[in-house]
């Protein structure tokens, strides 16, 4: 046989016998721990003795809670929040009014705040809509604020449809320090919806060691991508960090303008146990 036609042959042995000479993959469970180990972690990739993420049951329909979430409006009443001062002082039953599905702010009635506290890192999906027909203009239109950890940390409610006003104190923004990426705004009366992932800002001995980060979706469409706040939100000016406890209520601005809302509820985001 030709030396160009036995060259190949060889070639084609070696690799077969290289082939059948690998470790075949070891099987362990559900995967495999003969594999690398992912950094940080104890765990082999796909390793079948990693803890199972837990089982929960979406909403029926976009929107809806998931069975592990916490409901804290139900369409019928505001038994789990309280009126007070924007500092959460004067704390007593929610004077918000509860119509058709719905409960609206009674204007200088004060903050709605809840009485449970939340985090540190929690998701909280909320529907909103603003008086209609529209009046008024800039920050003036259907101005109100949904806030972590007390009235802290402000996402801006605001009918901007058709409604200019400064970027940073525009419908989602975190107020102050972040306009949207896009104004994503239905018409003033139609019922809007933000999504929101709150993650709390961390301290170790007295020091900052991460800020807040805060990504939200509106109507669907991502507005903030995770975006770092520098500090509490306020009105003209950004307030430094300080230390606070883990957990915070959630609370709901009066601004003077009677919005609505409804289908509120909250998840508190826990690492998978490992």
């Amino acid at each position: 046989m030709h030396l160009r036609t036995l060259l190949p042959l060889a070639v084609a042995l070696m690799s077969t016998t290289a082939f059948s000479q690998d470790k075949k993959p070891e099987k362990h469970g559900l995967g495999y721990n003969d594999t690398p180990l992912i950094p940080g972690t104890k765990w082999h990739v796909h390793d079948g003795d990693r803890p199972q993420p837990p089982v929960i049951t979406p909403g029926k329909k976009p929107g809806d809670a998931p069975s592990d979430a916490v409901v804290l409006f139900d369409g019928k009443d505001l038994d789990q929040w309280t009126s007070g001062k924007r500092d959460g002082s004067a704390s007593e039953p929610a004077k918000w009014i509860v119509k058709d599905g719905a409960f609206e702010c009674v204007p200088k009635s004060g903050y709605l705040f809840t009485k449970q506290t939340f985090g540190p890192d929690m998701q909280l999906h909320i529907e909103f809509a603003t008086p209609s027909p529209g009046e008024g203009e800039s920050q003036g239109r259907g101005n109100s604020g949904v806030f972590f950890h007390g009235s802290t940390y402000e996402i801006q409610v605001l009918d901007c449809y058709e409604n200019k006003t400064y970027p940073d104190g525009q419908t989602s923004a975190l107020y102050g320090q972040w306009p949207p990426l896009v104004n994503a705004c239905r018409p003033a009366g139609e019922w809007q919806t933000y999504d929101i992932v709150f993650t709390s800002p961390r301290w170790k001995d007295g020091q900052l060691v991460s800020p807040a980060y805060v990504t939200i979706f509106h109507n669907g469409v991502l507005t903030q991508p995770h975006r770092a706040l520098f500090g509490g939100t306020t009105h003209r000016k950004i307030n430094e960090y300080k230390e606070h406890p883990e957990k915070g209520a959630l609370a709901l601005q009066d601004h003077g303008n009677p919005v609505r809302y409804r289908n509120v509820w909250i998840r508190e985001l826990k690492p998978l146990a490992e």
